[in-house]
């Protein structure tokens, strides 16, 4: 390594994966390890979040000594431990929050704390290099928002939802339909092999509005189901899915196109969980293609959580020098801006 690299220590446990990663300069991973505990949550349908907190303190250090072994670094060769401190479930927040925190203080290196969107973001800085201005839309199982950046580490949320989540949304139909947990790569691939049949509403709220609602999407899917089966109709998962996924994706997509017009941008991100969707990859490049905006679309491994993220931003606030101490805390409800 020259002179000038930086190395930073990323830790992530907001929801049910225990992650921690190092990165280069902010954009060249050396490790990014991740356990997940999907096989535990499935069976209760959801993220059972005192399971959640358990599997992280048994993970942890395991995980970090995992990720500085497969990035073939010493802790004295490391700038700064970087962590999720917000939002996400506040028992998973606090196992790595209190463990970024302990391992700060015992090699002596400063610490960072990190807004878990931001780490979605920056995800695709991993990717290809920022510029700016640029939105991005964030879309997984807790999150909906459309994010407007000047520049490095300054976000302007101009749209977020109002009710549920679009992976949230997502786990839902899917559970009505009796696809298993989490739904939201079931109802993809389903979509691919169906027609969307069924016109579902689509929720555009007020005029010149960039928020977004899908509970109300949710409910007509289970409310047309349950019409459906008392006349004795019925469509096939496939036809379910597609129709779903089709009012979901018009409205993700014909916002995120709005806002980038007046925002008057030339670089879109999109970020979350959801992201790997590939209807959404694929509707979403088809109109920034038609529109002539430059396009971000991270890896599959970069879009669901992970900690090769959350170092990414952090490094962006060791550029800037902006360090927590040992008062850093887990926020739940922790806001972008």
């Amino acid at each position: 390594m020259s002179e000038k690299d930086t190395l930073i220590v990323g830790i992530e446990t907001s929801c049910d994966e225990t992650a921690v990663a190092v990165v280069k300069n902010g954009r060249e991973i050396l490790s990014n390890v991740v356990s997940s505990q999907i096989e535990s949550h499935k069976r209760f349908g959801g993220v059972v979040p005192e399971i959640a907190s358990r599997h992280h303190v048994e993970q942890v250090t395991v995980i970090i000594e995992a990720a500085m072994t497969e990035a073939d670094v010493t802790f004295a060769e490391v700038d700064a431990i970087a962590v999720t401190e917000g939002p996400g479930l506040v028992g998973a927040l606090l196992v790595g929050v209190n463990a970024a925190k302990a391992l700060a203080f015992a090699v002596d290196k400063p610490l960072i704390g990190v807004h878990h969107i931001a780490g979605h973001i920056y995800a695709n800085h991993i990717v290809e290099e920022l510029t700016f201005p640029l939105l991005t839309l964030v879309v997984s199982g807790g999150h909906t928002e459309l994010v407007y950046m000047e520049e490095h580490g300054s976000y302007e949320v101009i749209g977020e939802t109002r009710d549920d989540a679009v992976g949230e949304a997502y786990d839902k139909v899917a559970r009505t339909i009796g696809l298993p947990y989490p739904g939201g790569p079931h109802i993809d691939r389903l979509a691919a092999e169906g027609e969307p049949v069924i016109t579902f509403p689509r929720s555009w709220l007020e005029p010149g509005s960039y928020d977004f609602s899908f509970s109300g999407l949710k409910s007509s899917v289970i409310n047309t189901l349950h019409n459906a089966k008392q006349r004795g109709e019925s469509w096939t998962n496939e036809q379910i899915a597609a129709s779903f996924q089709a009012s979901v994706i018009e409205v993700l997509v014909g916002k995120t196109m709005g806002a980038a017009k007046e925002k008057q941008v030339k670089r879109v991100l999109l970020a979350g969980g959801v992201a790997a969707n590939k209807g959404l990859r694929a509707a979403l490049t088809k109109a920034c293609e038609a529109e002539g905006l430059r396009l971000t679309i991270p890896p599959l491994k970069l879009c669901t959580d992970n900690a090769a993220m959350i170092a990414a931003a952090g490094t962006v606030k060791w550029k800037q020098g902006r360090f927590a101490d040992d008062r850093l805390n887990g926020h739940s409800g922790l806001e972008l801006n």
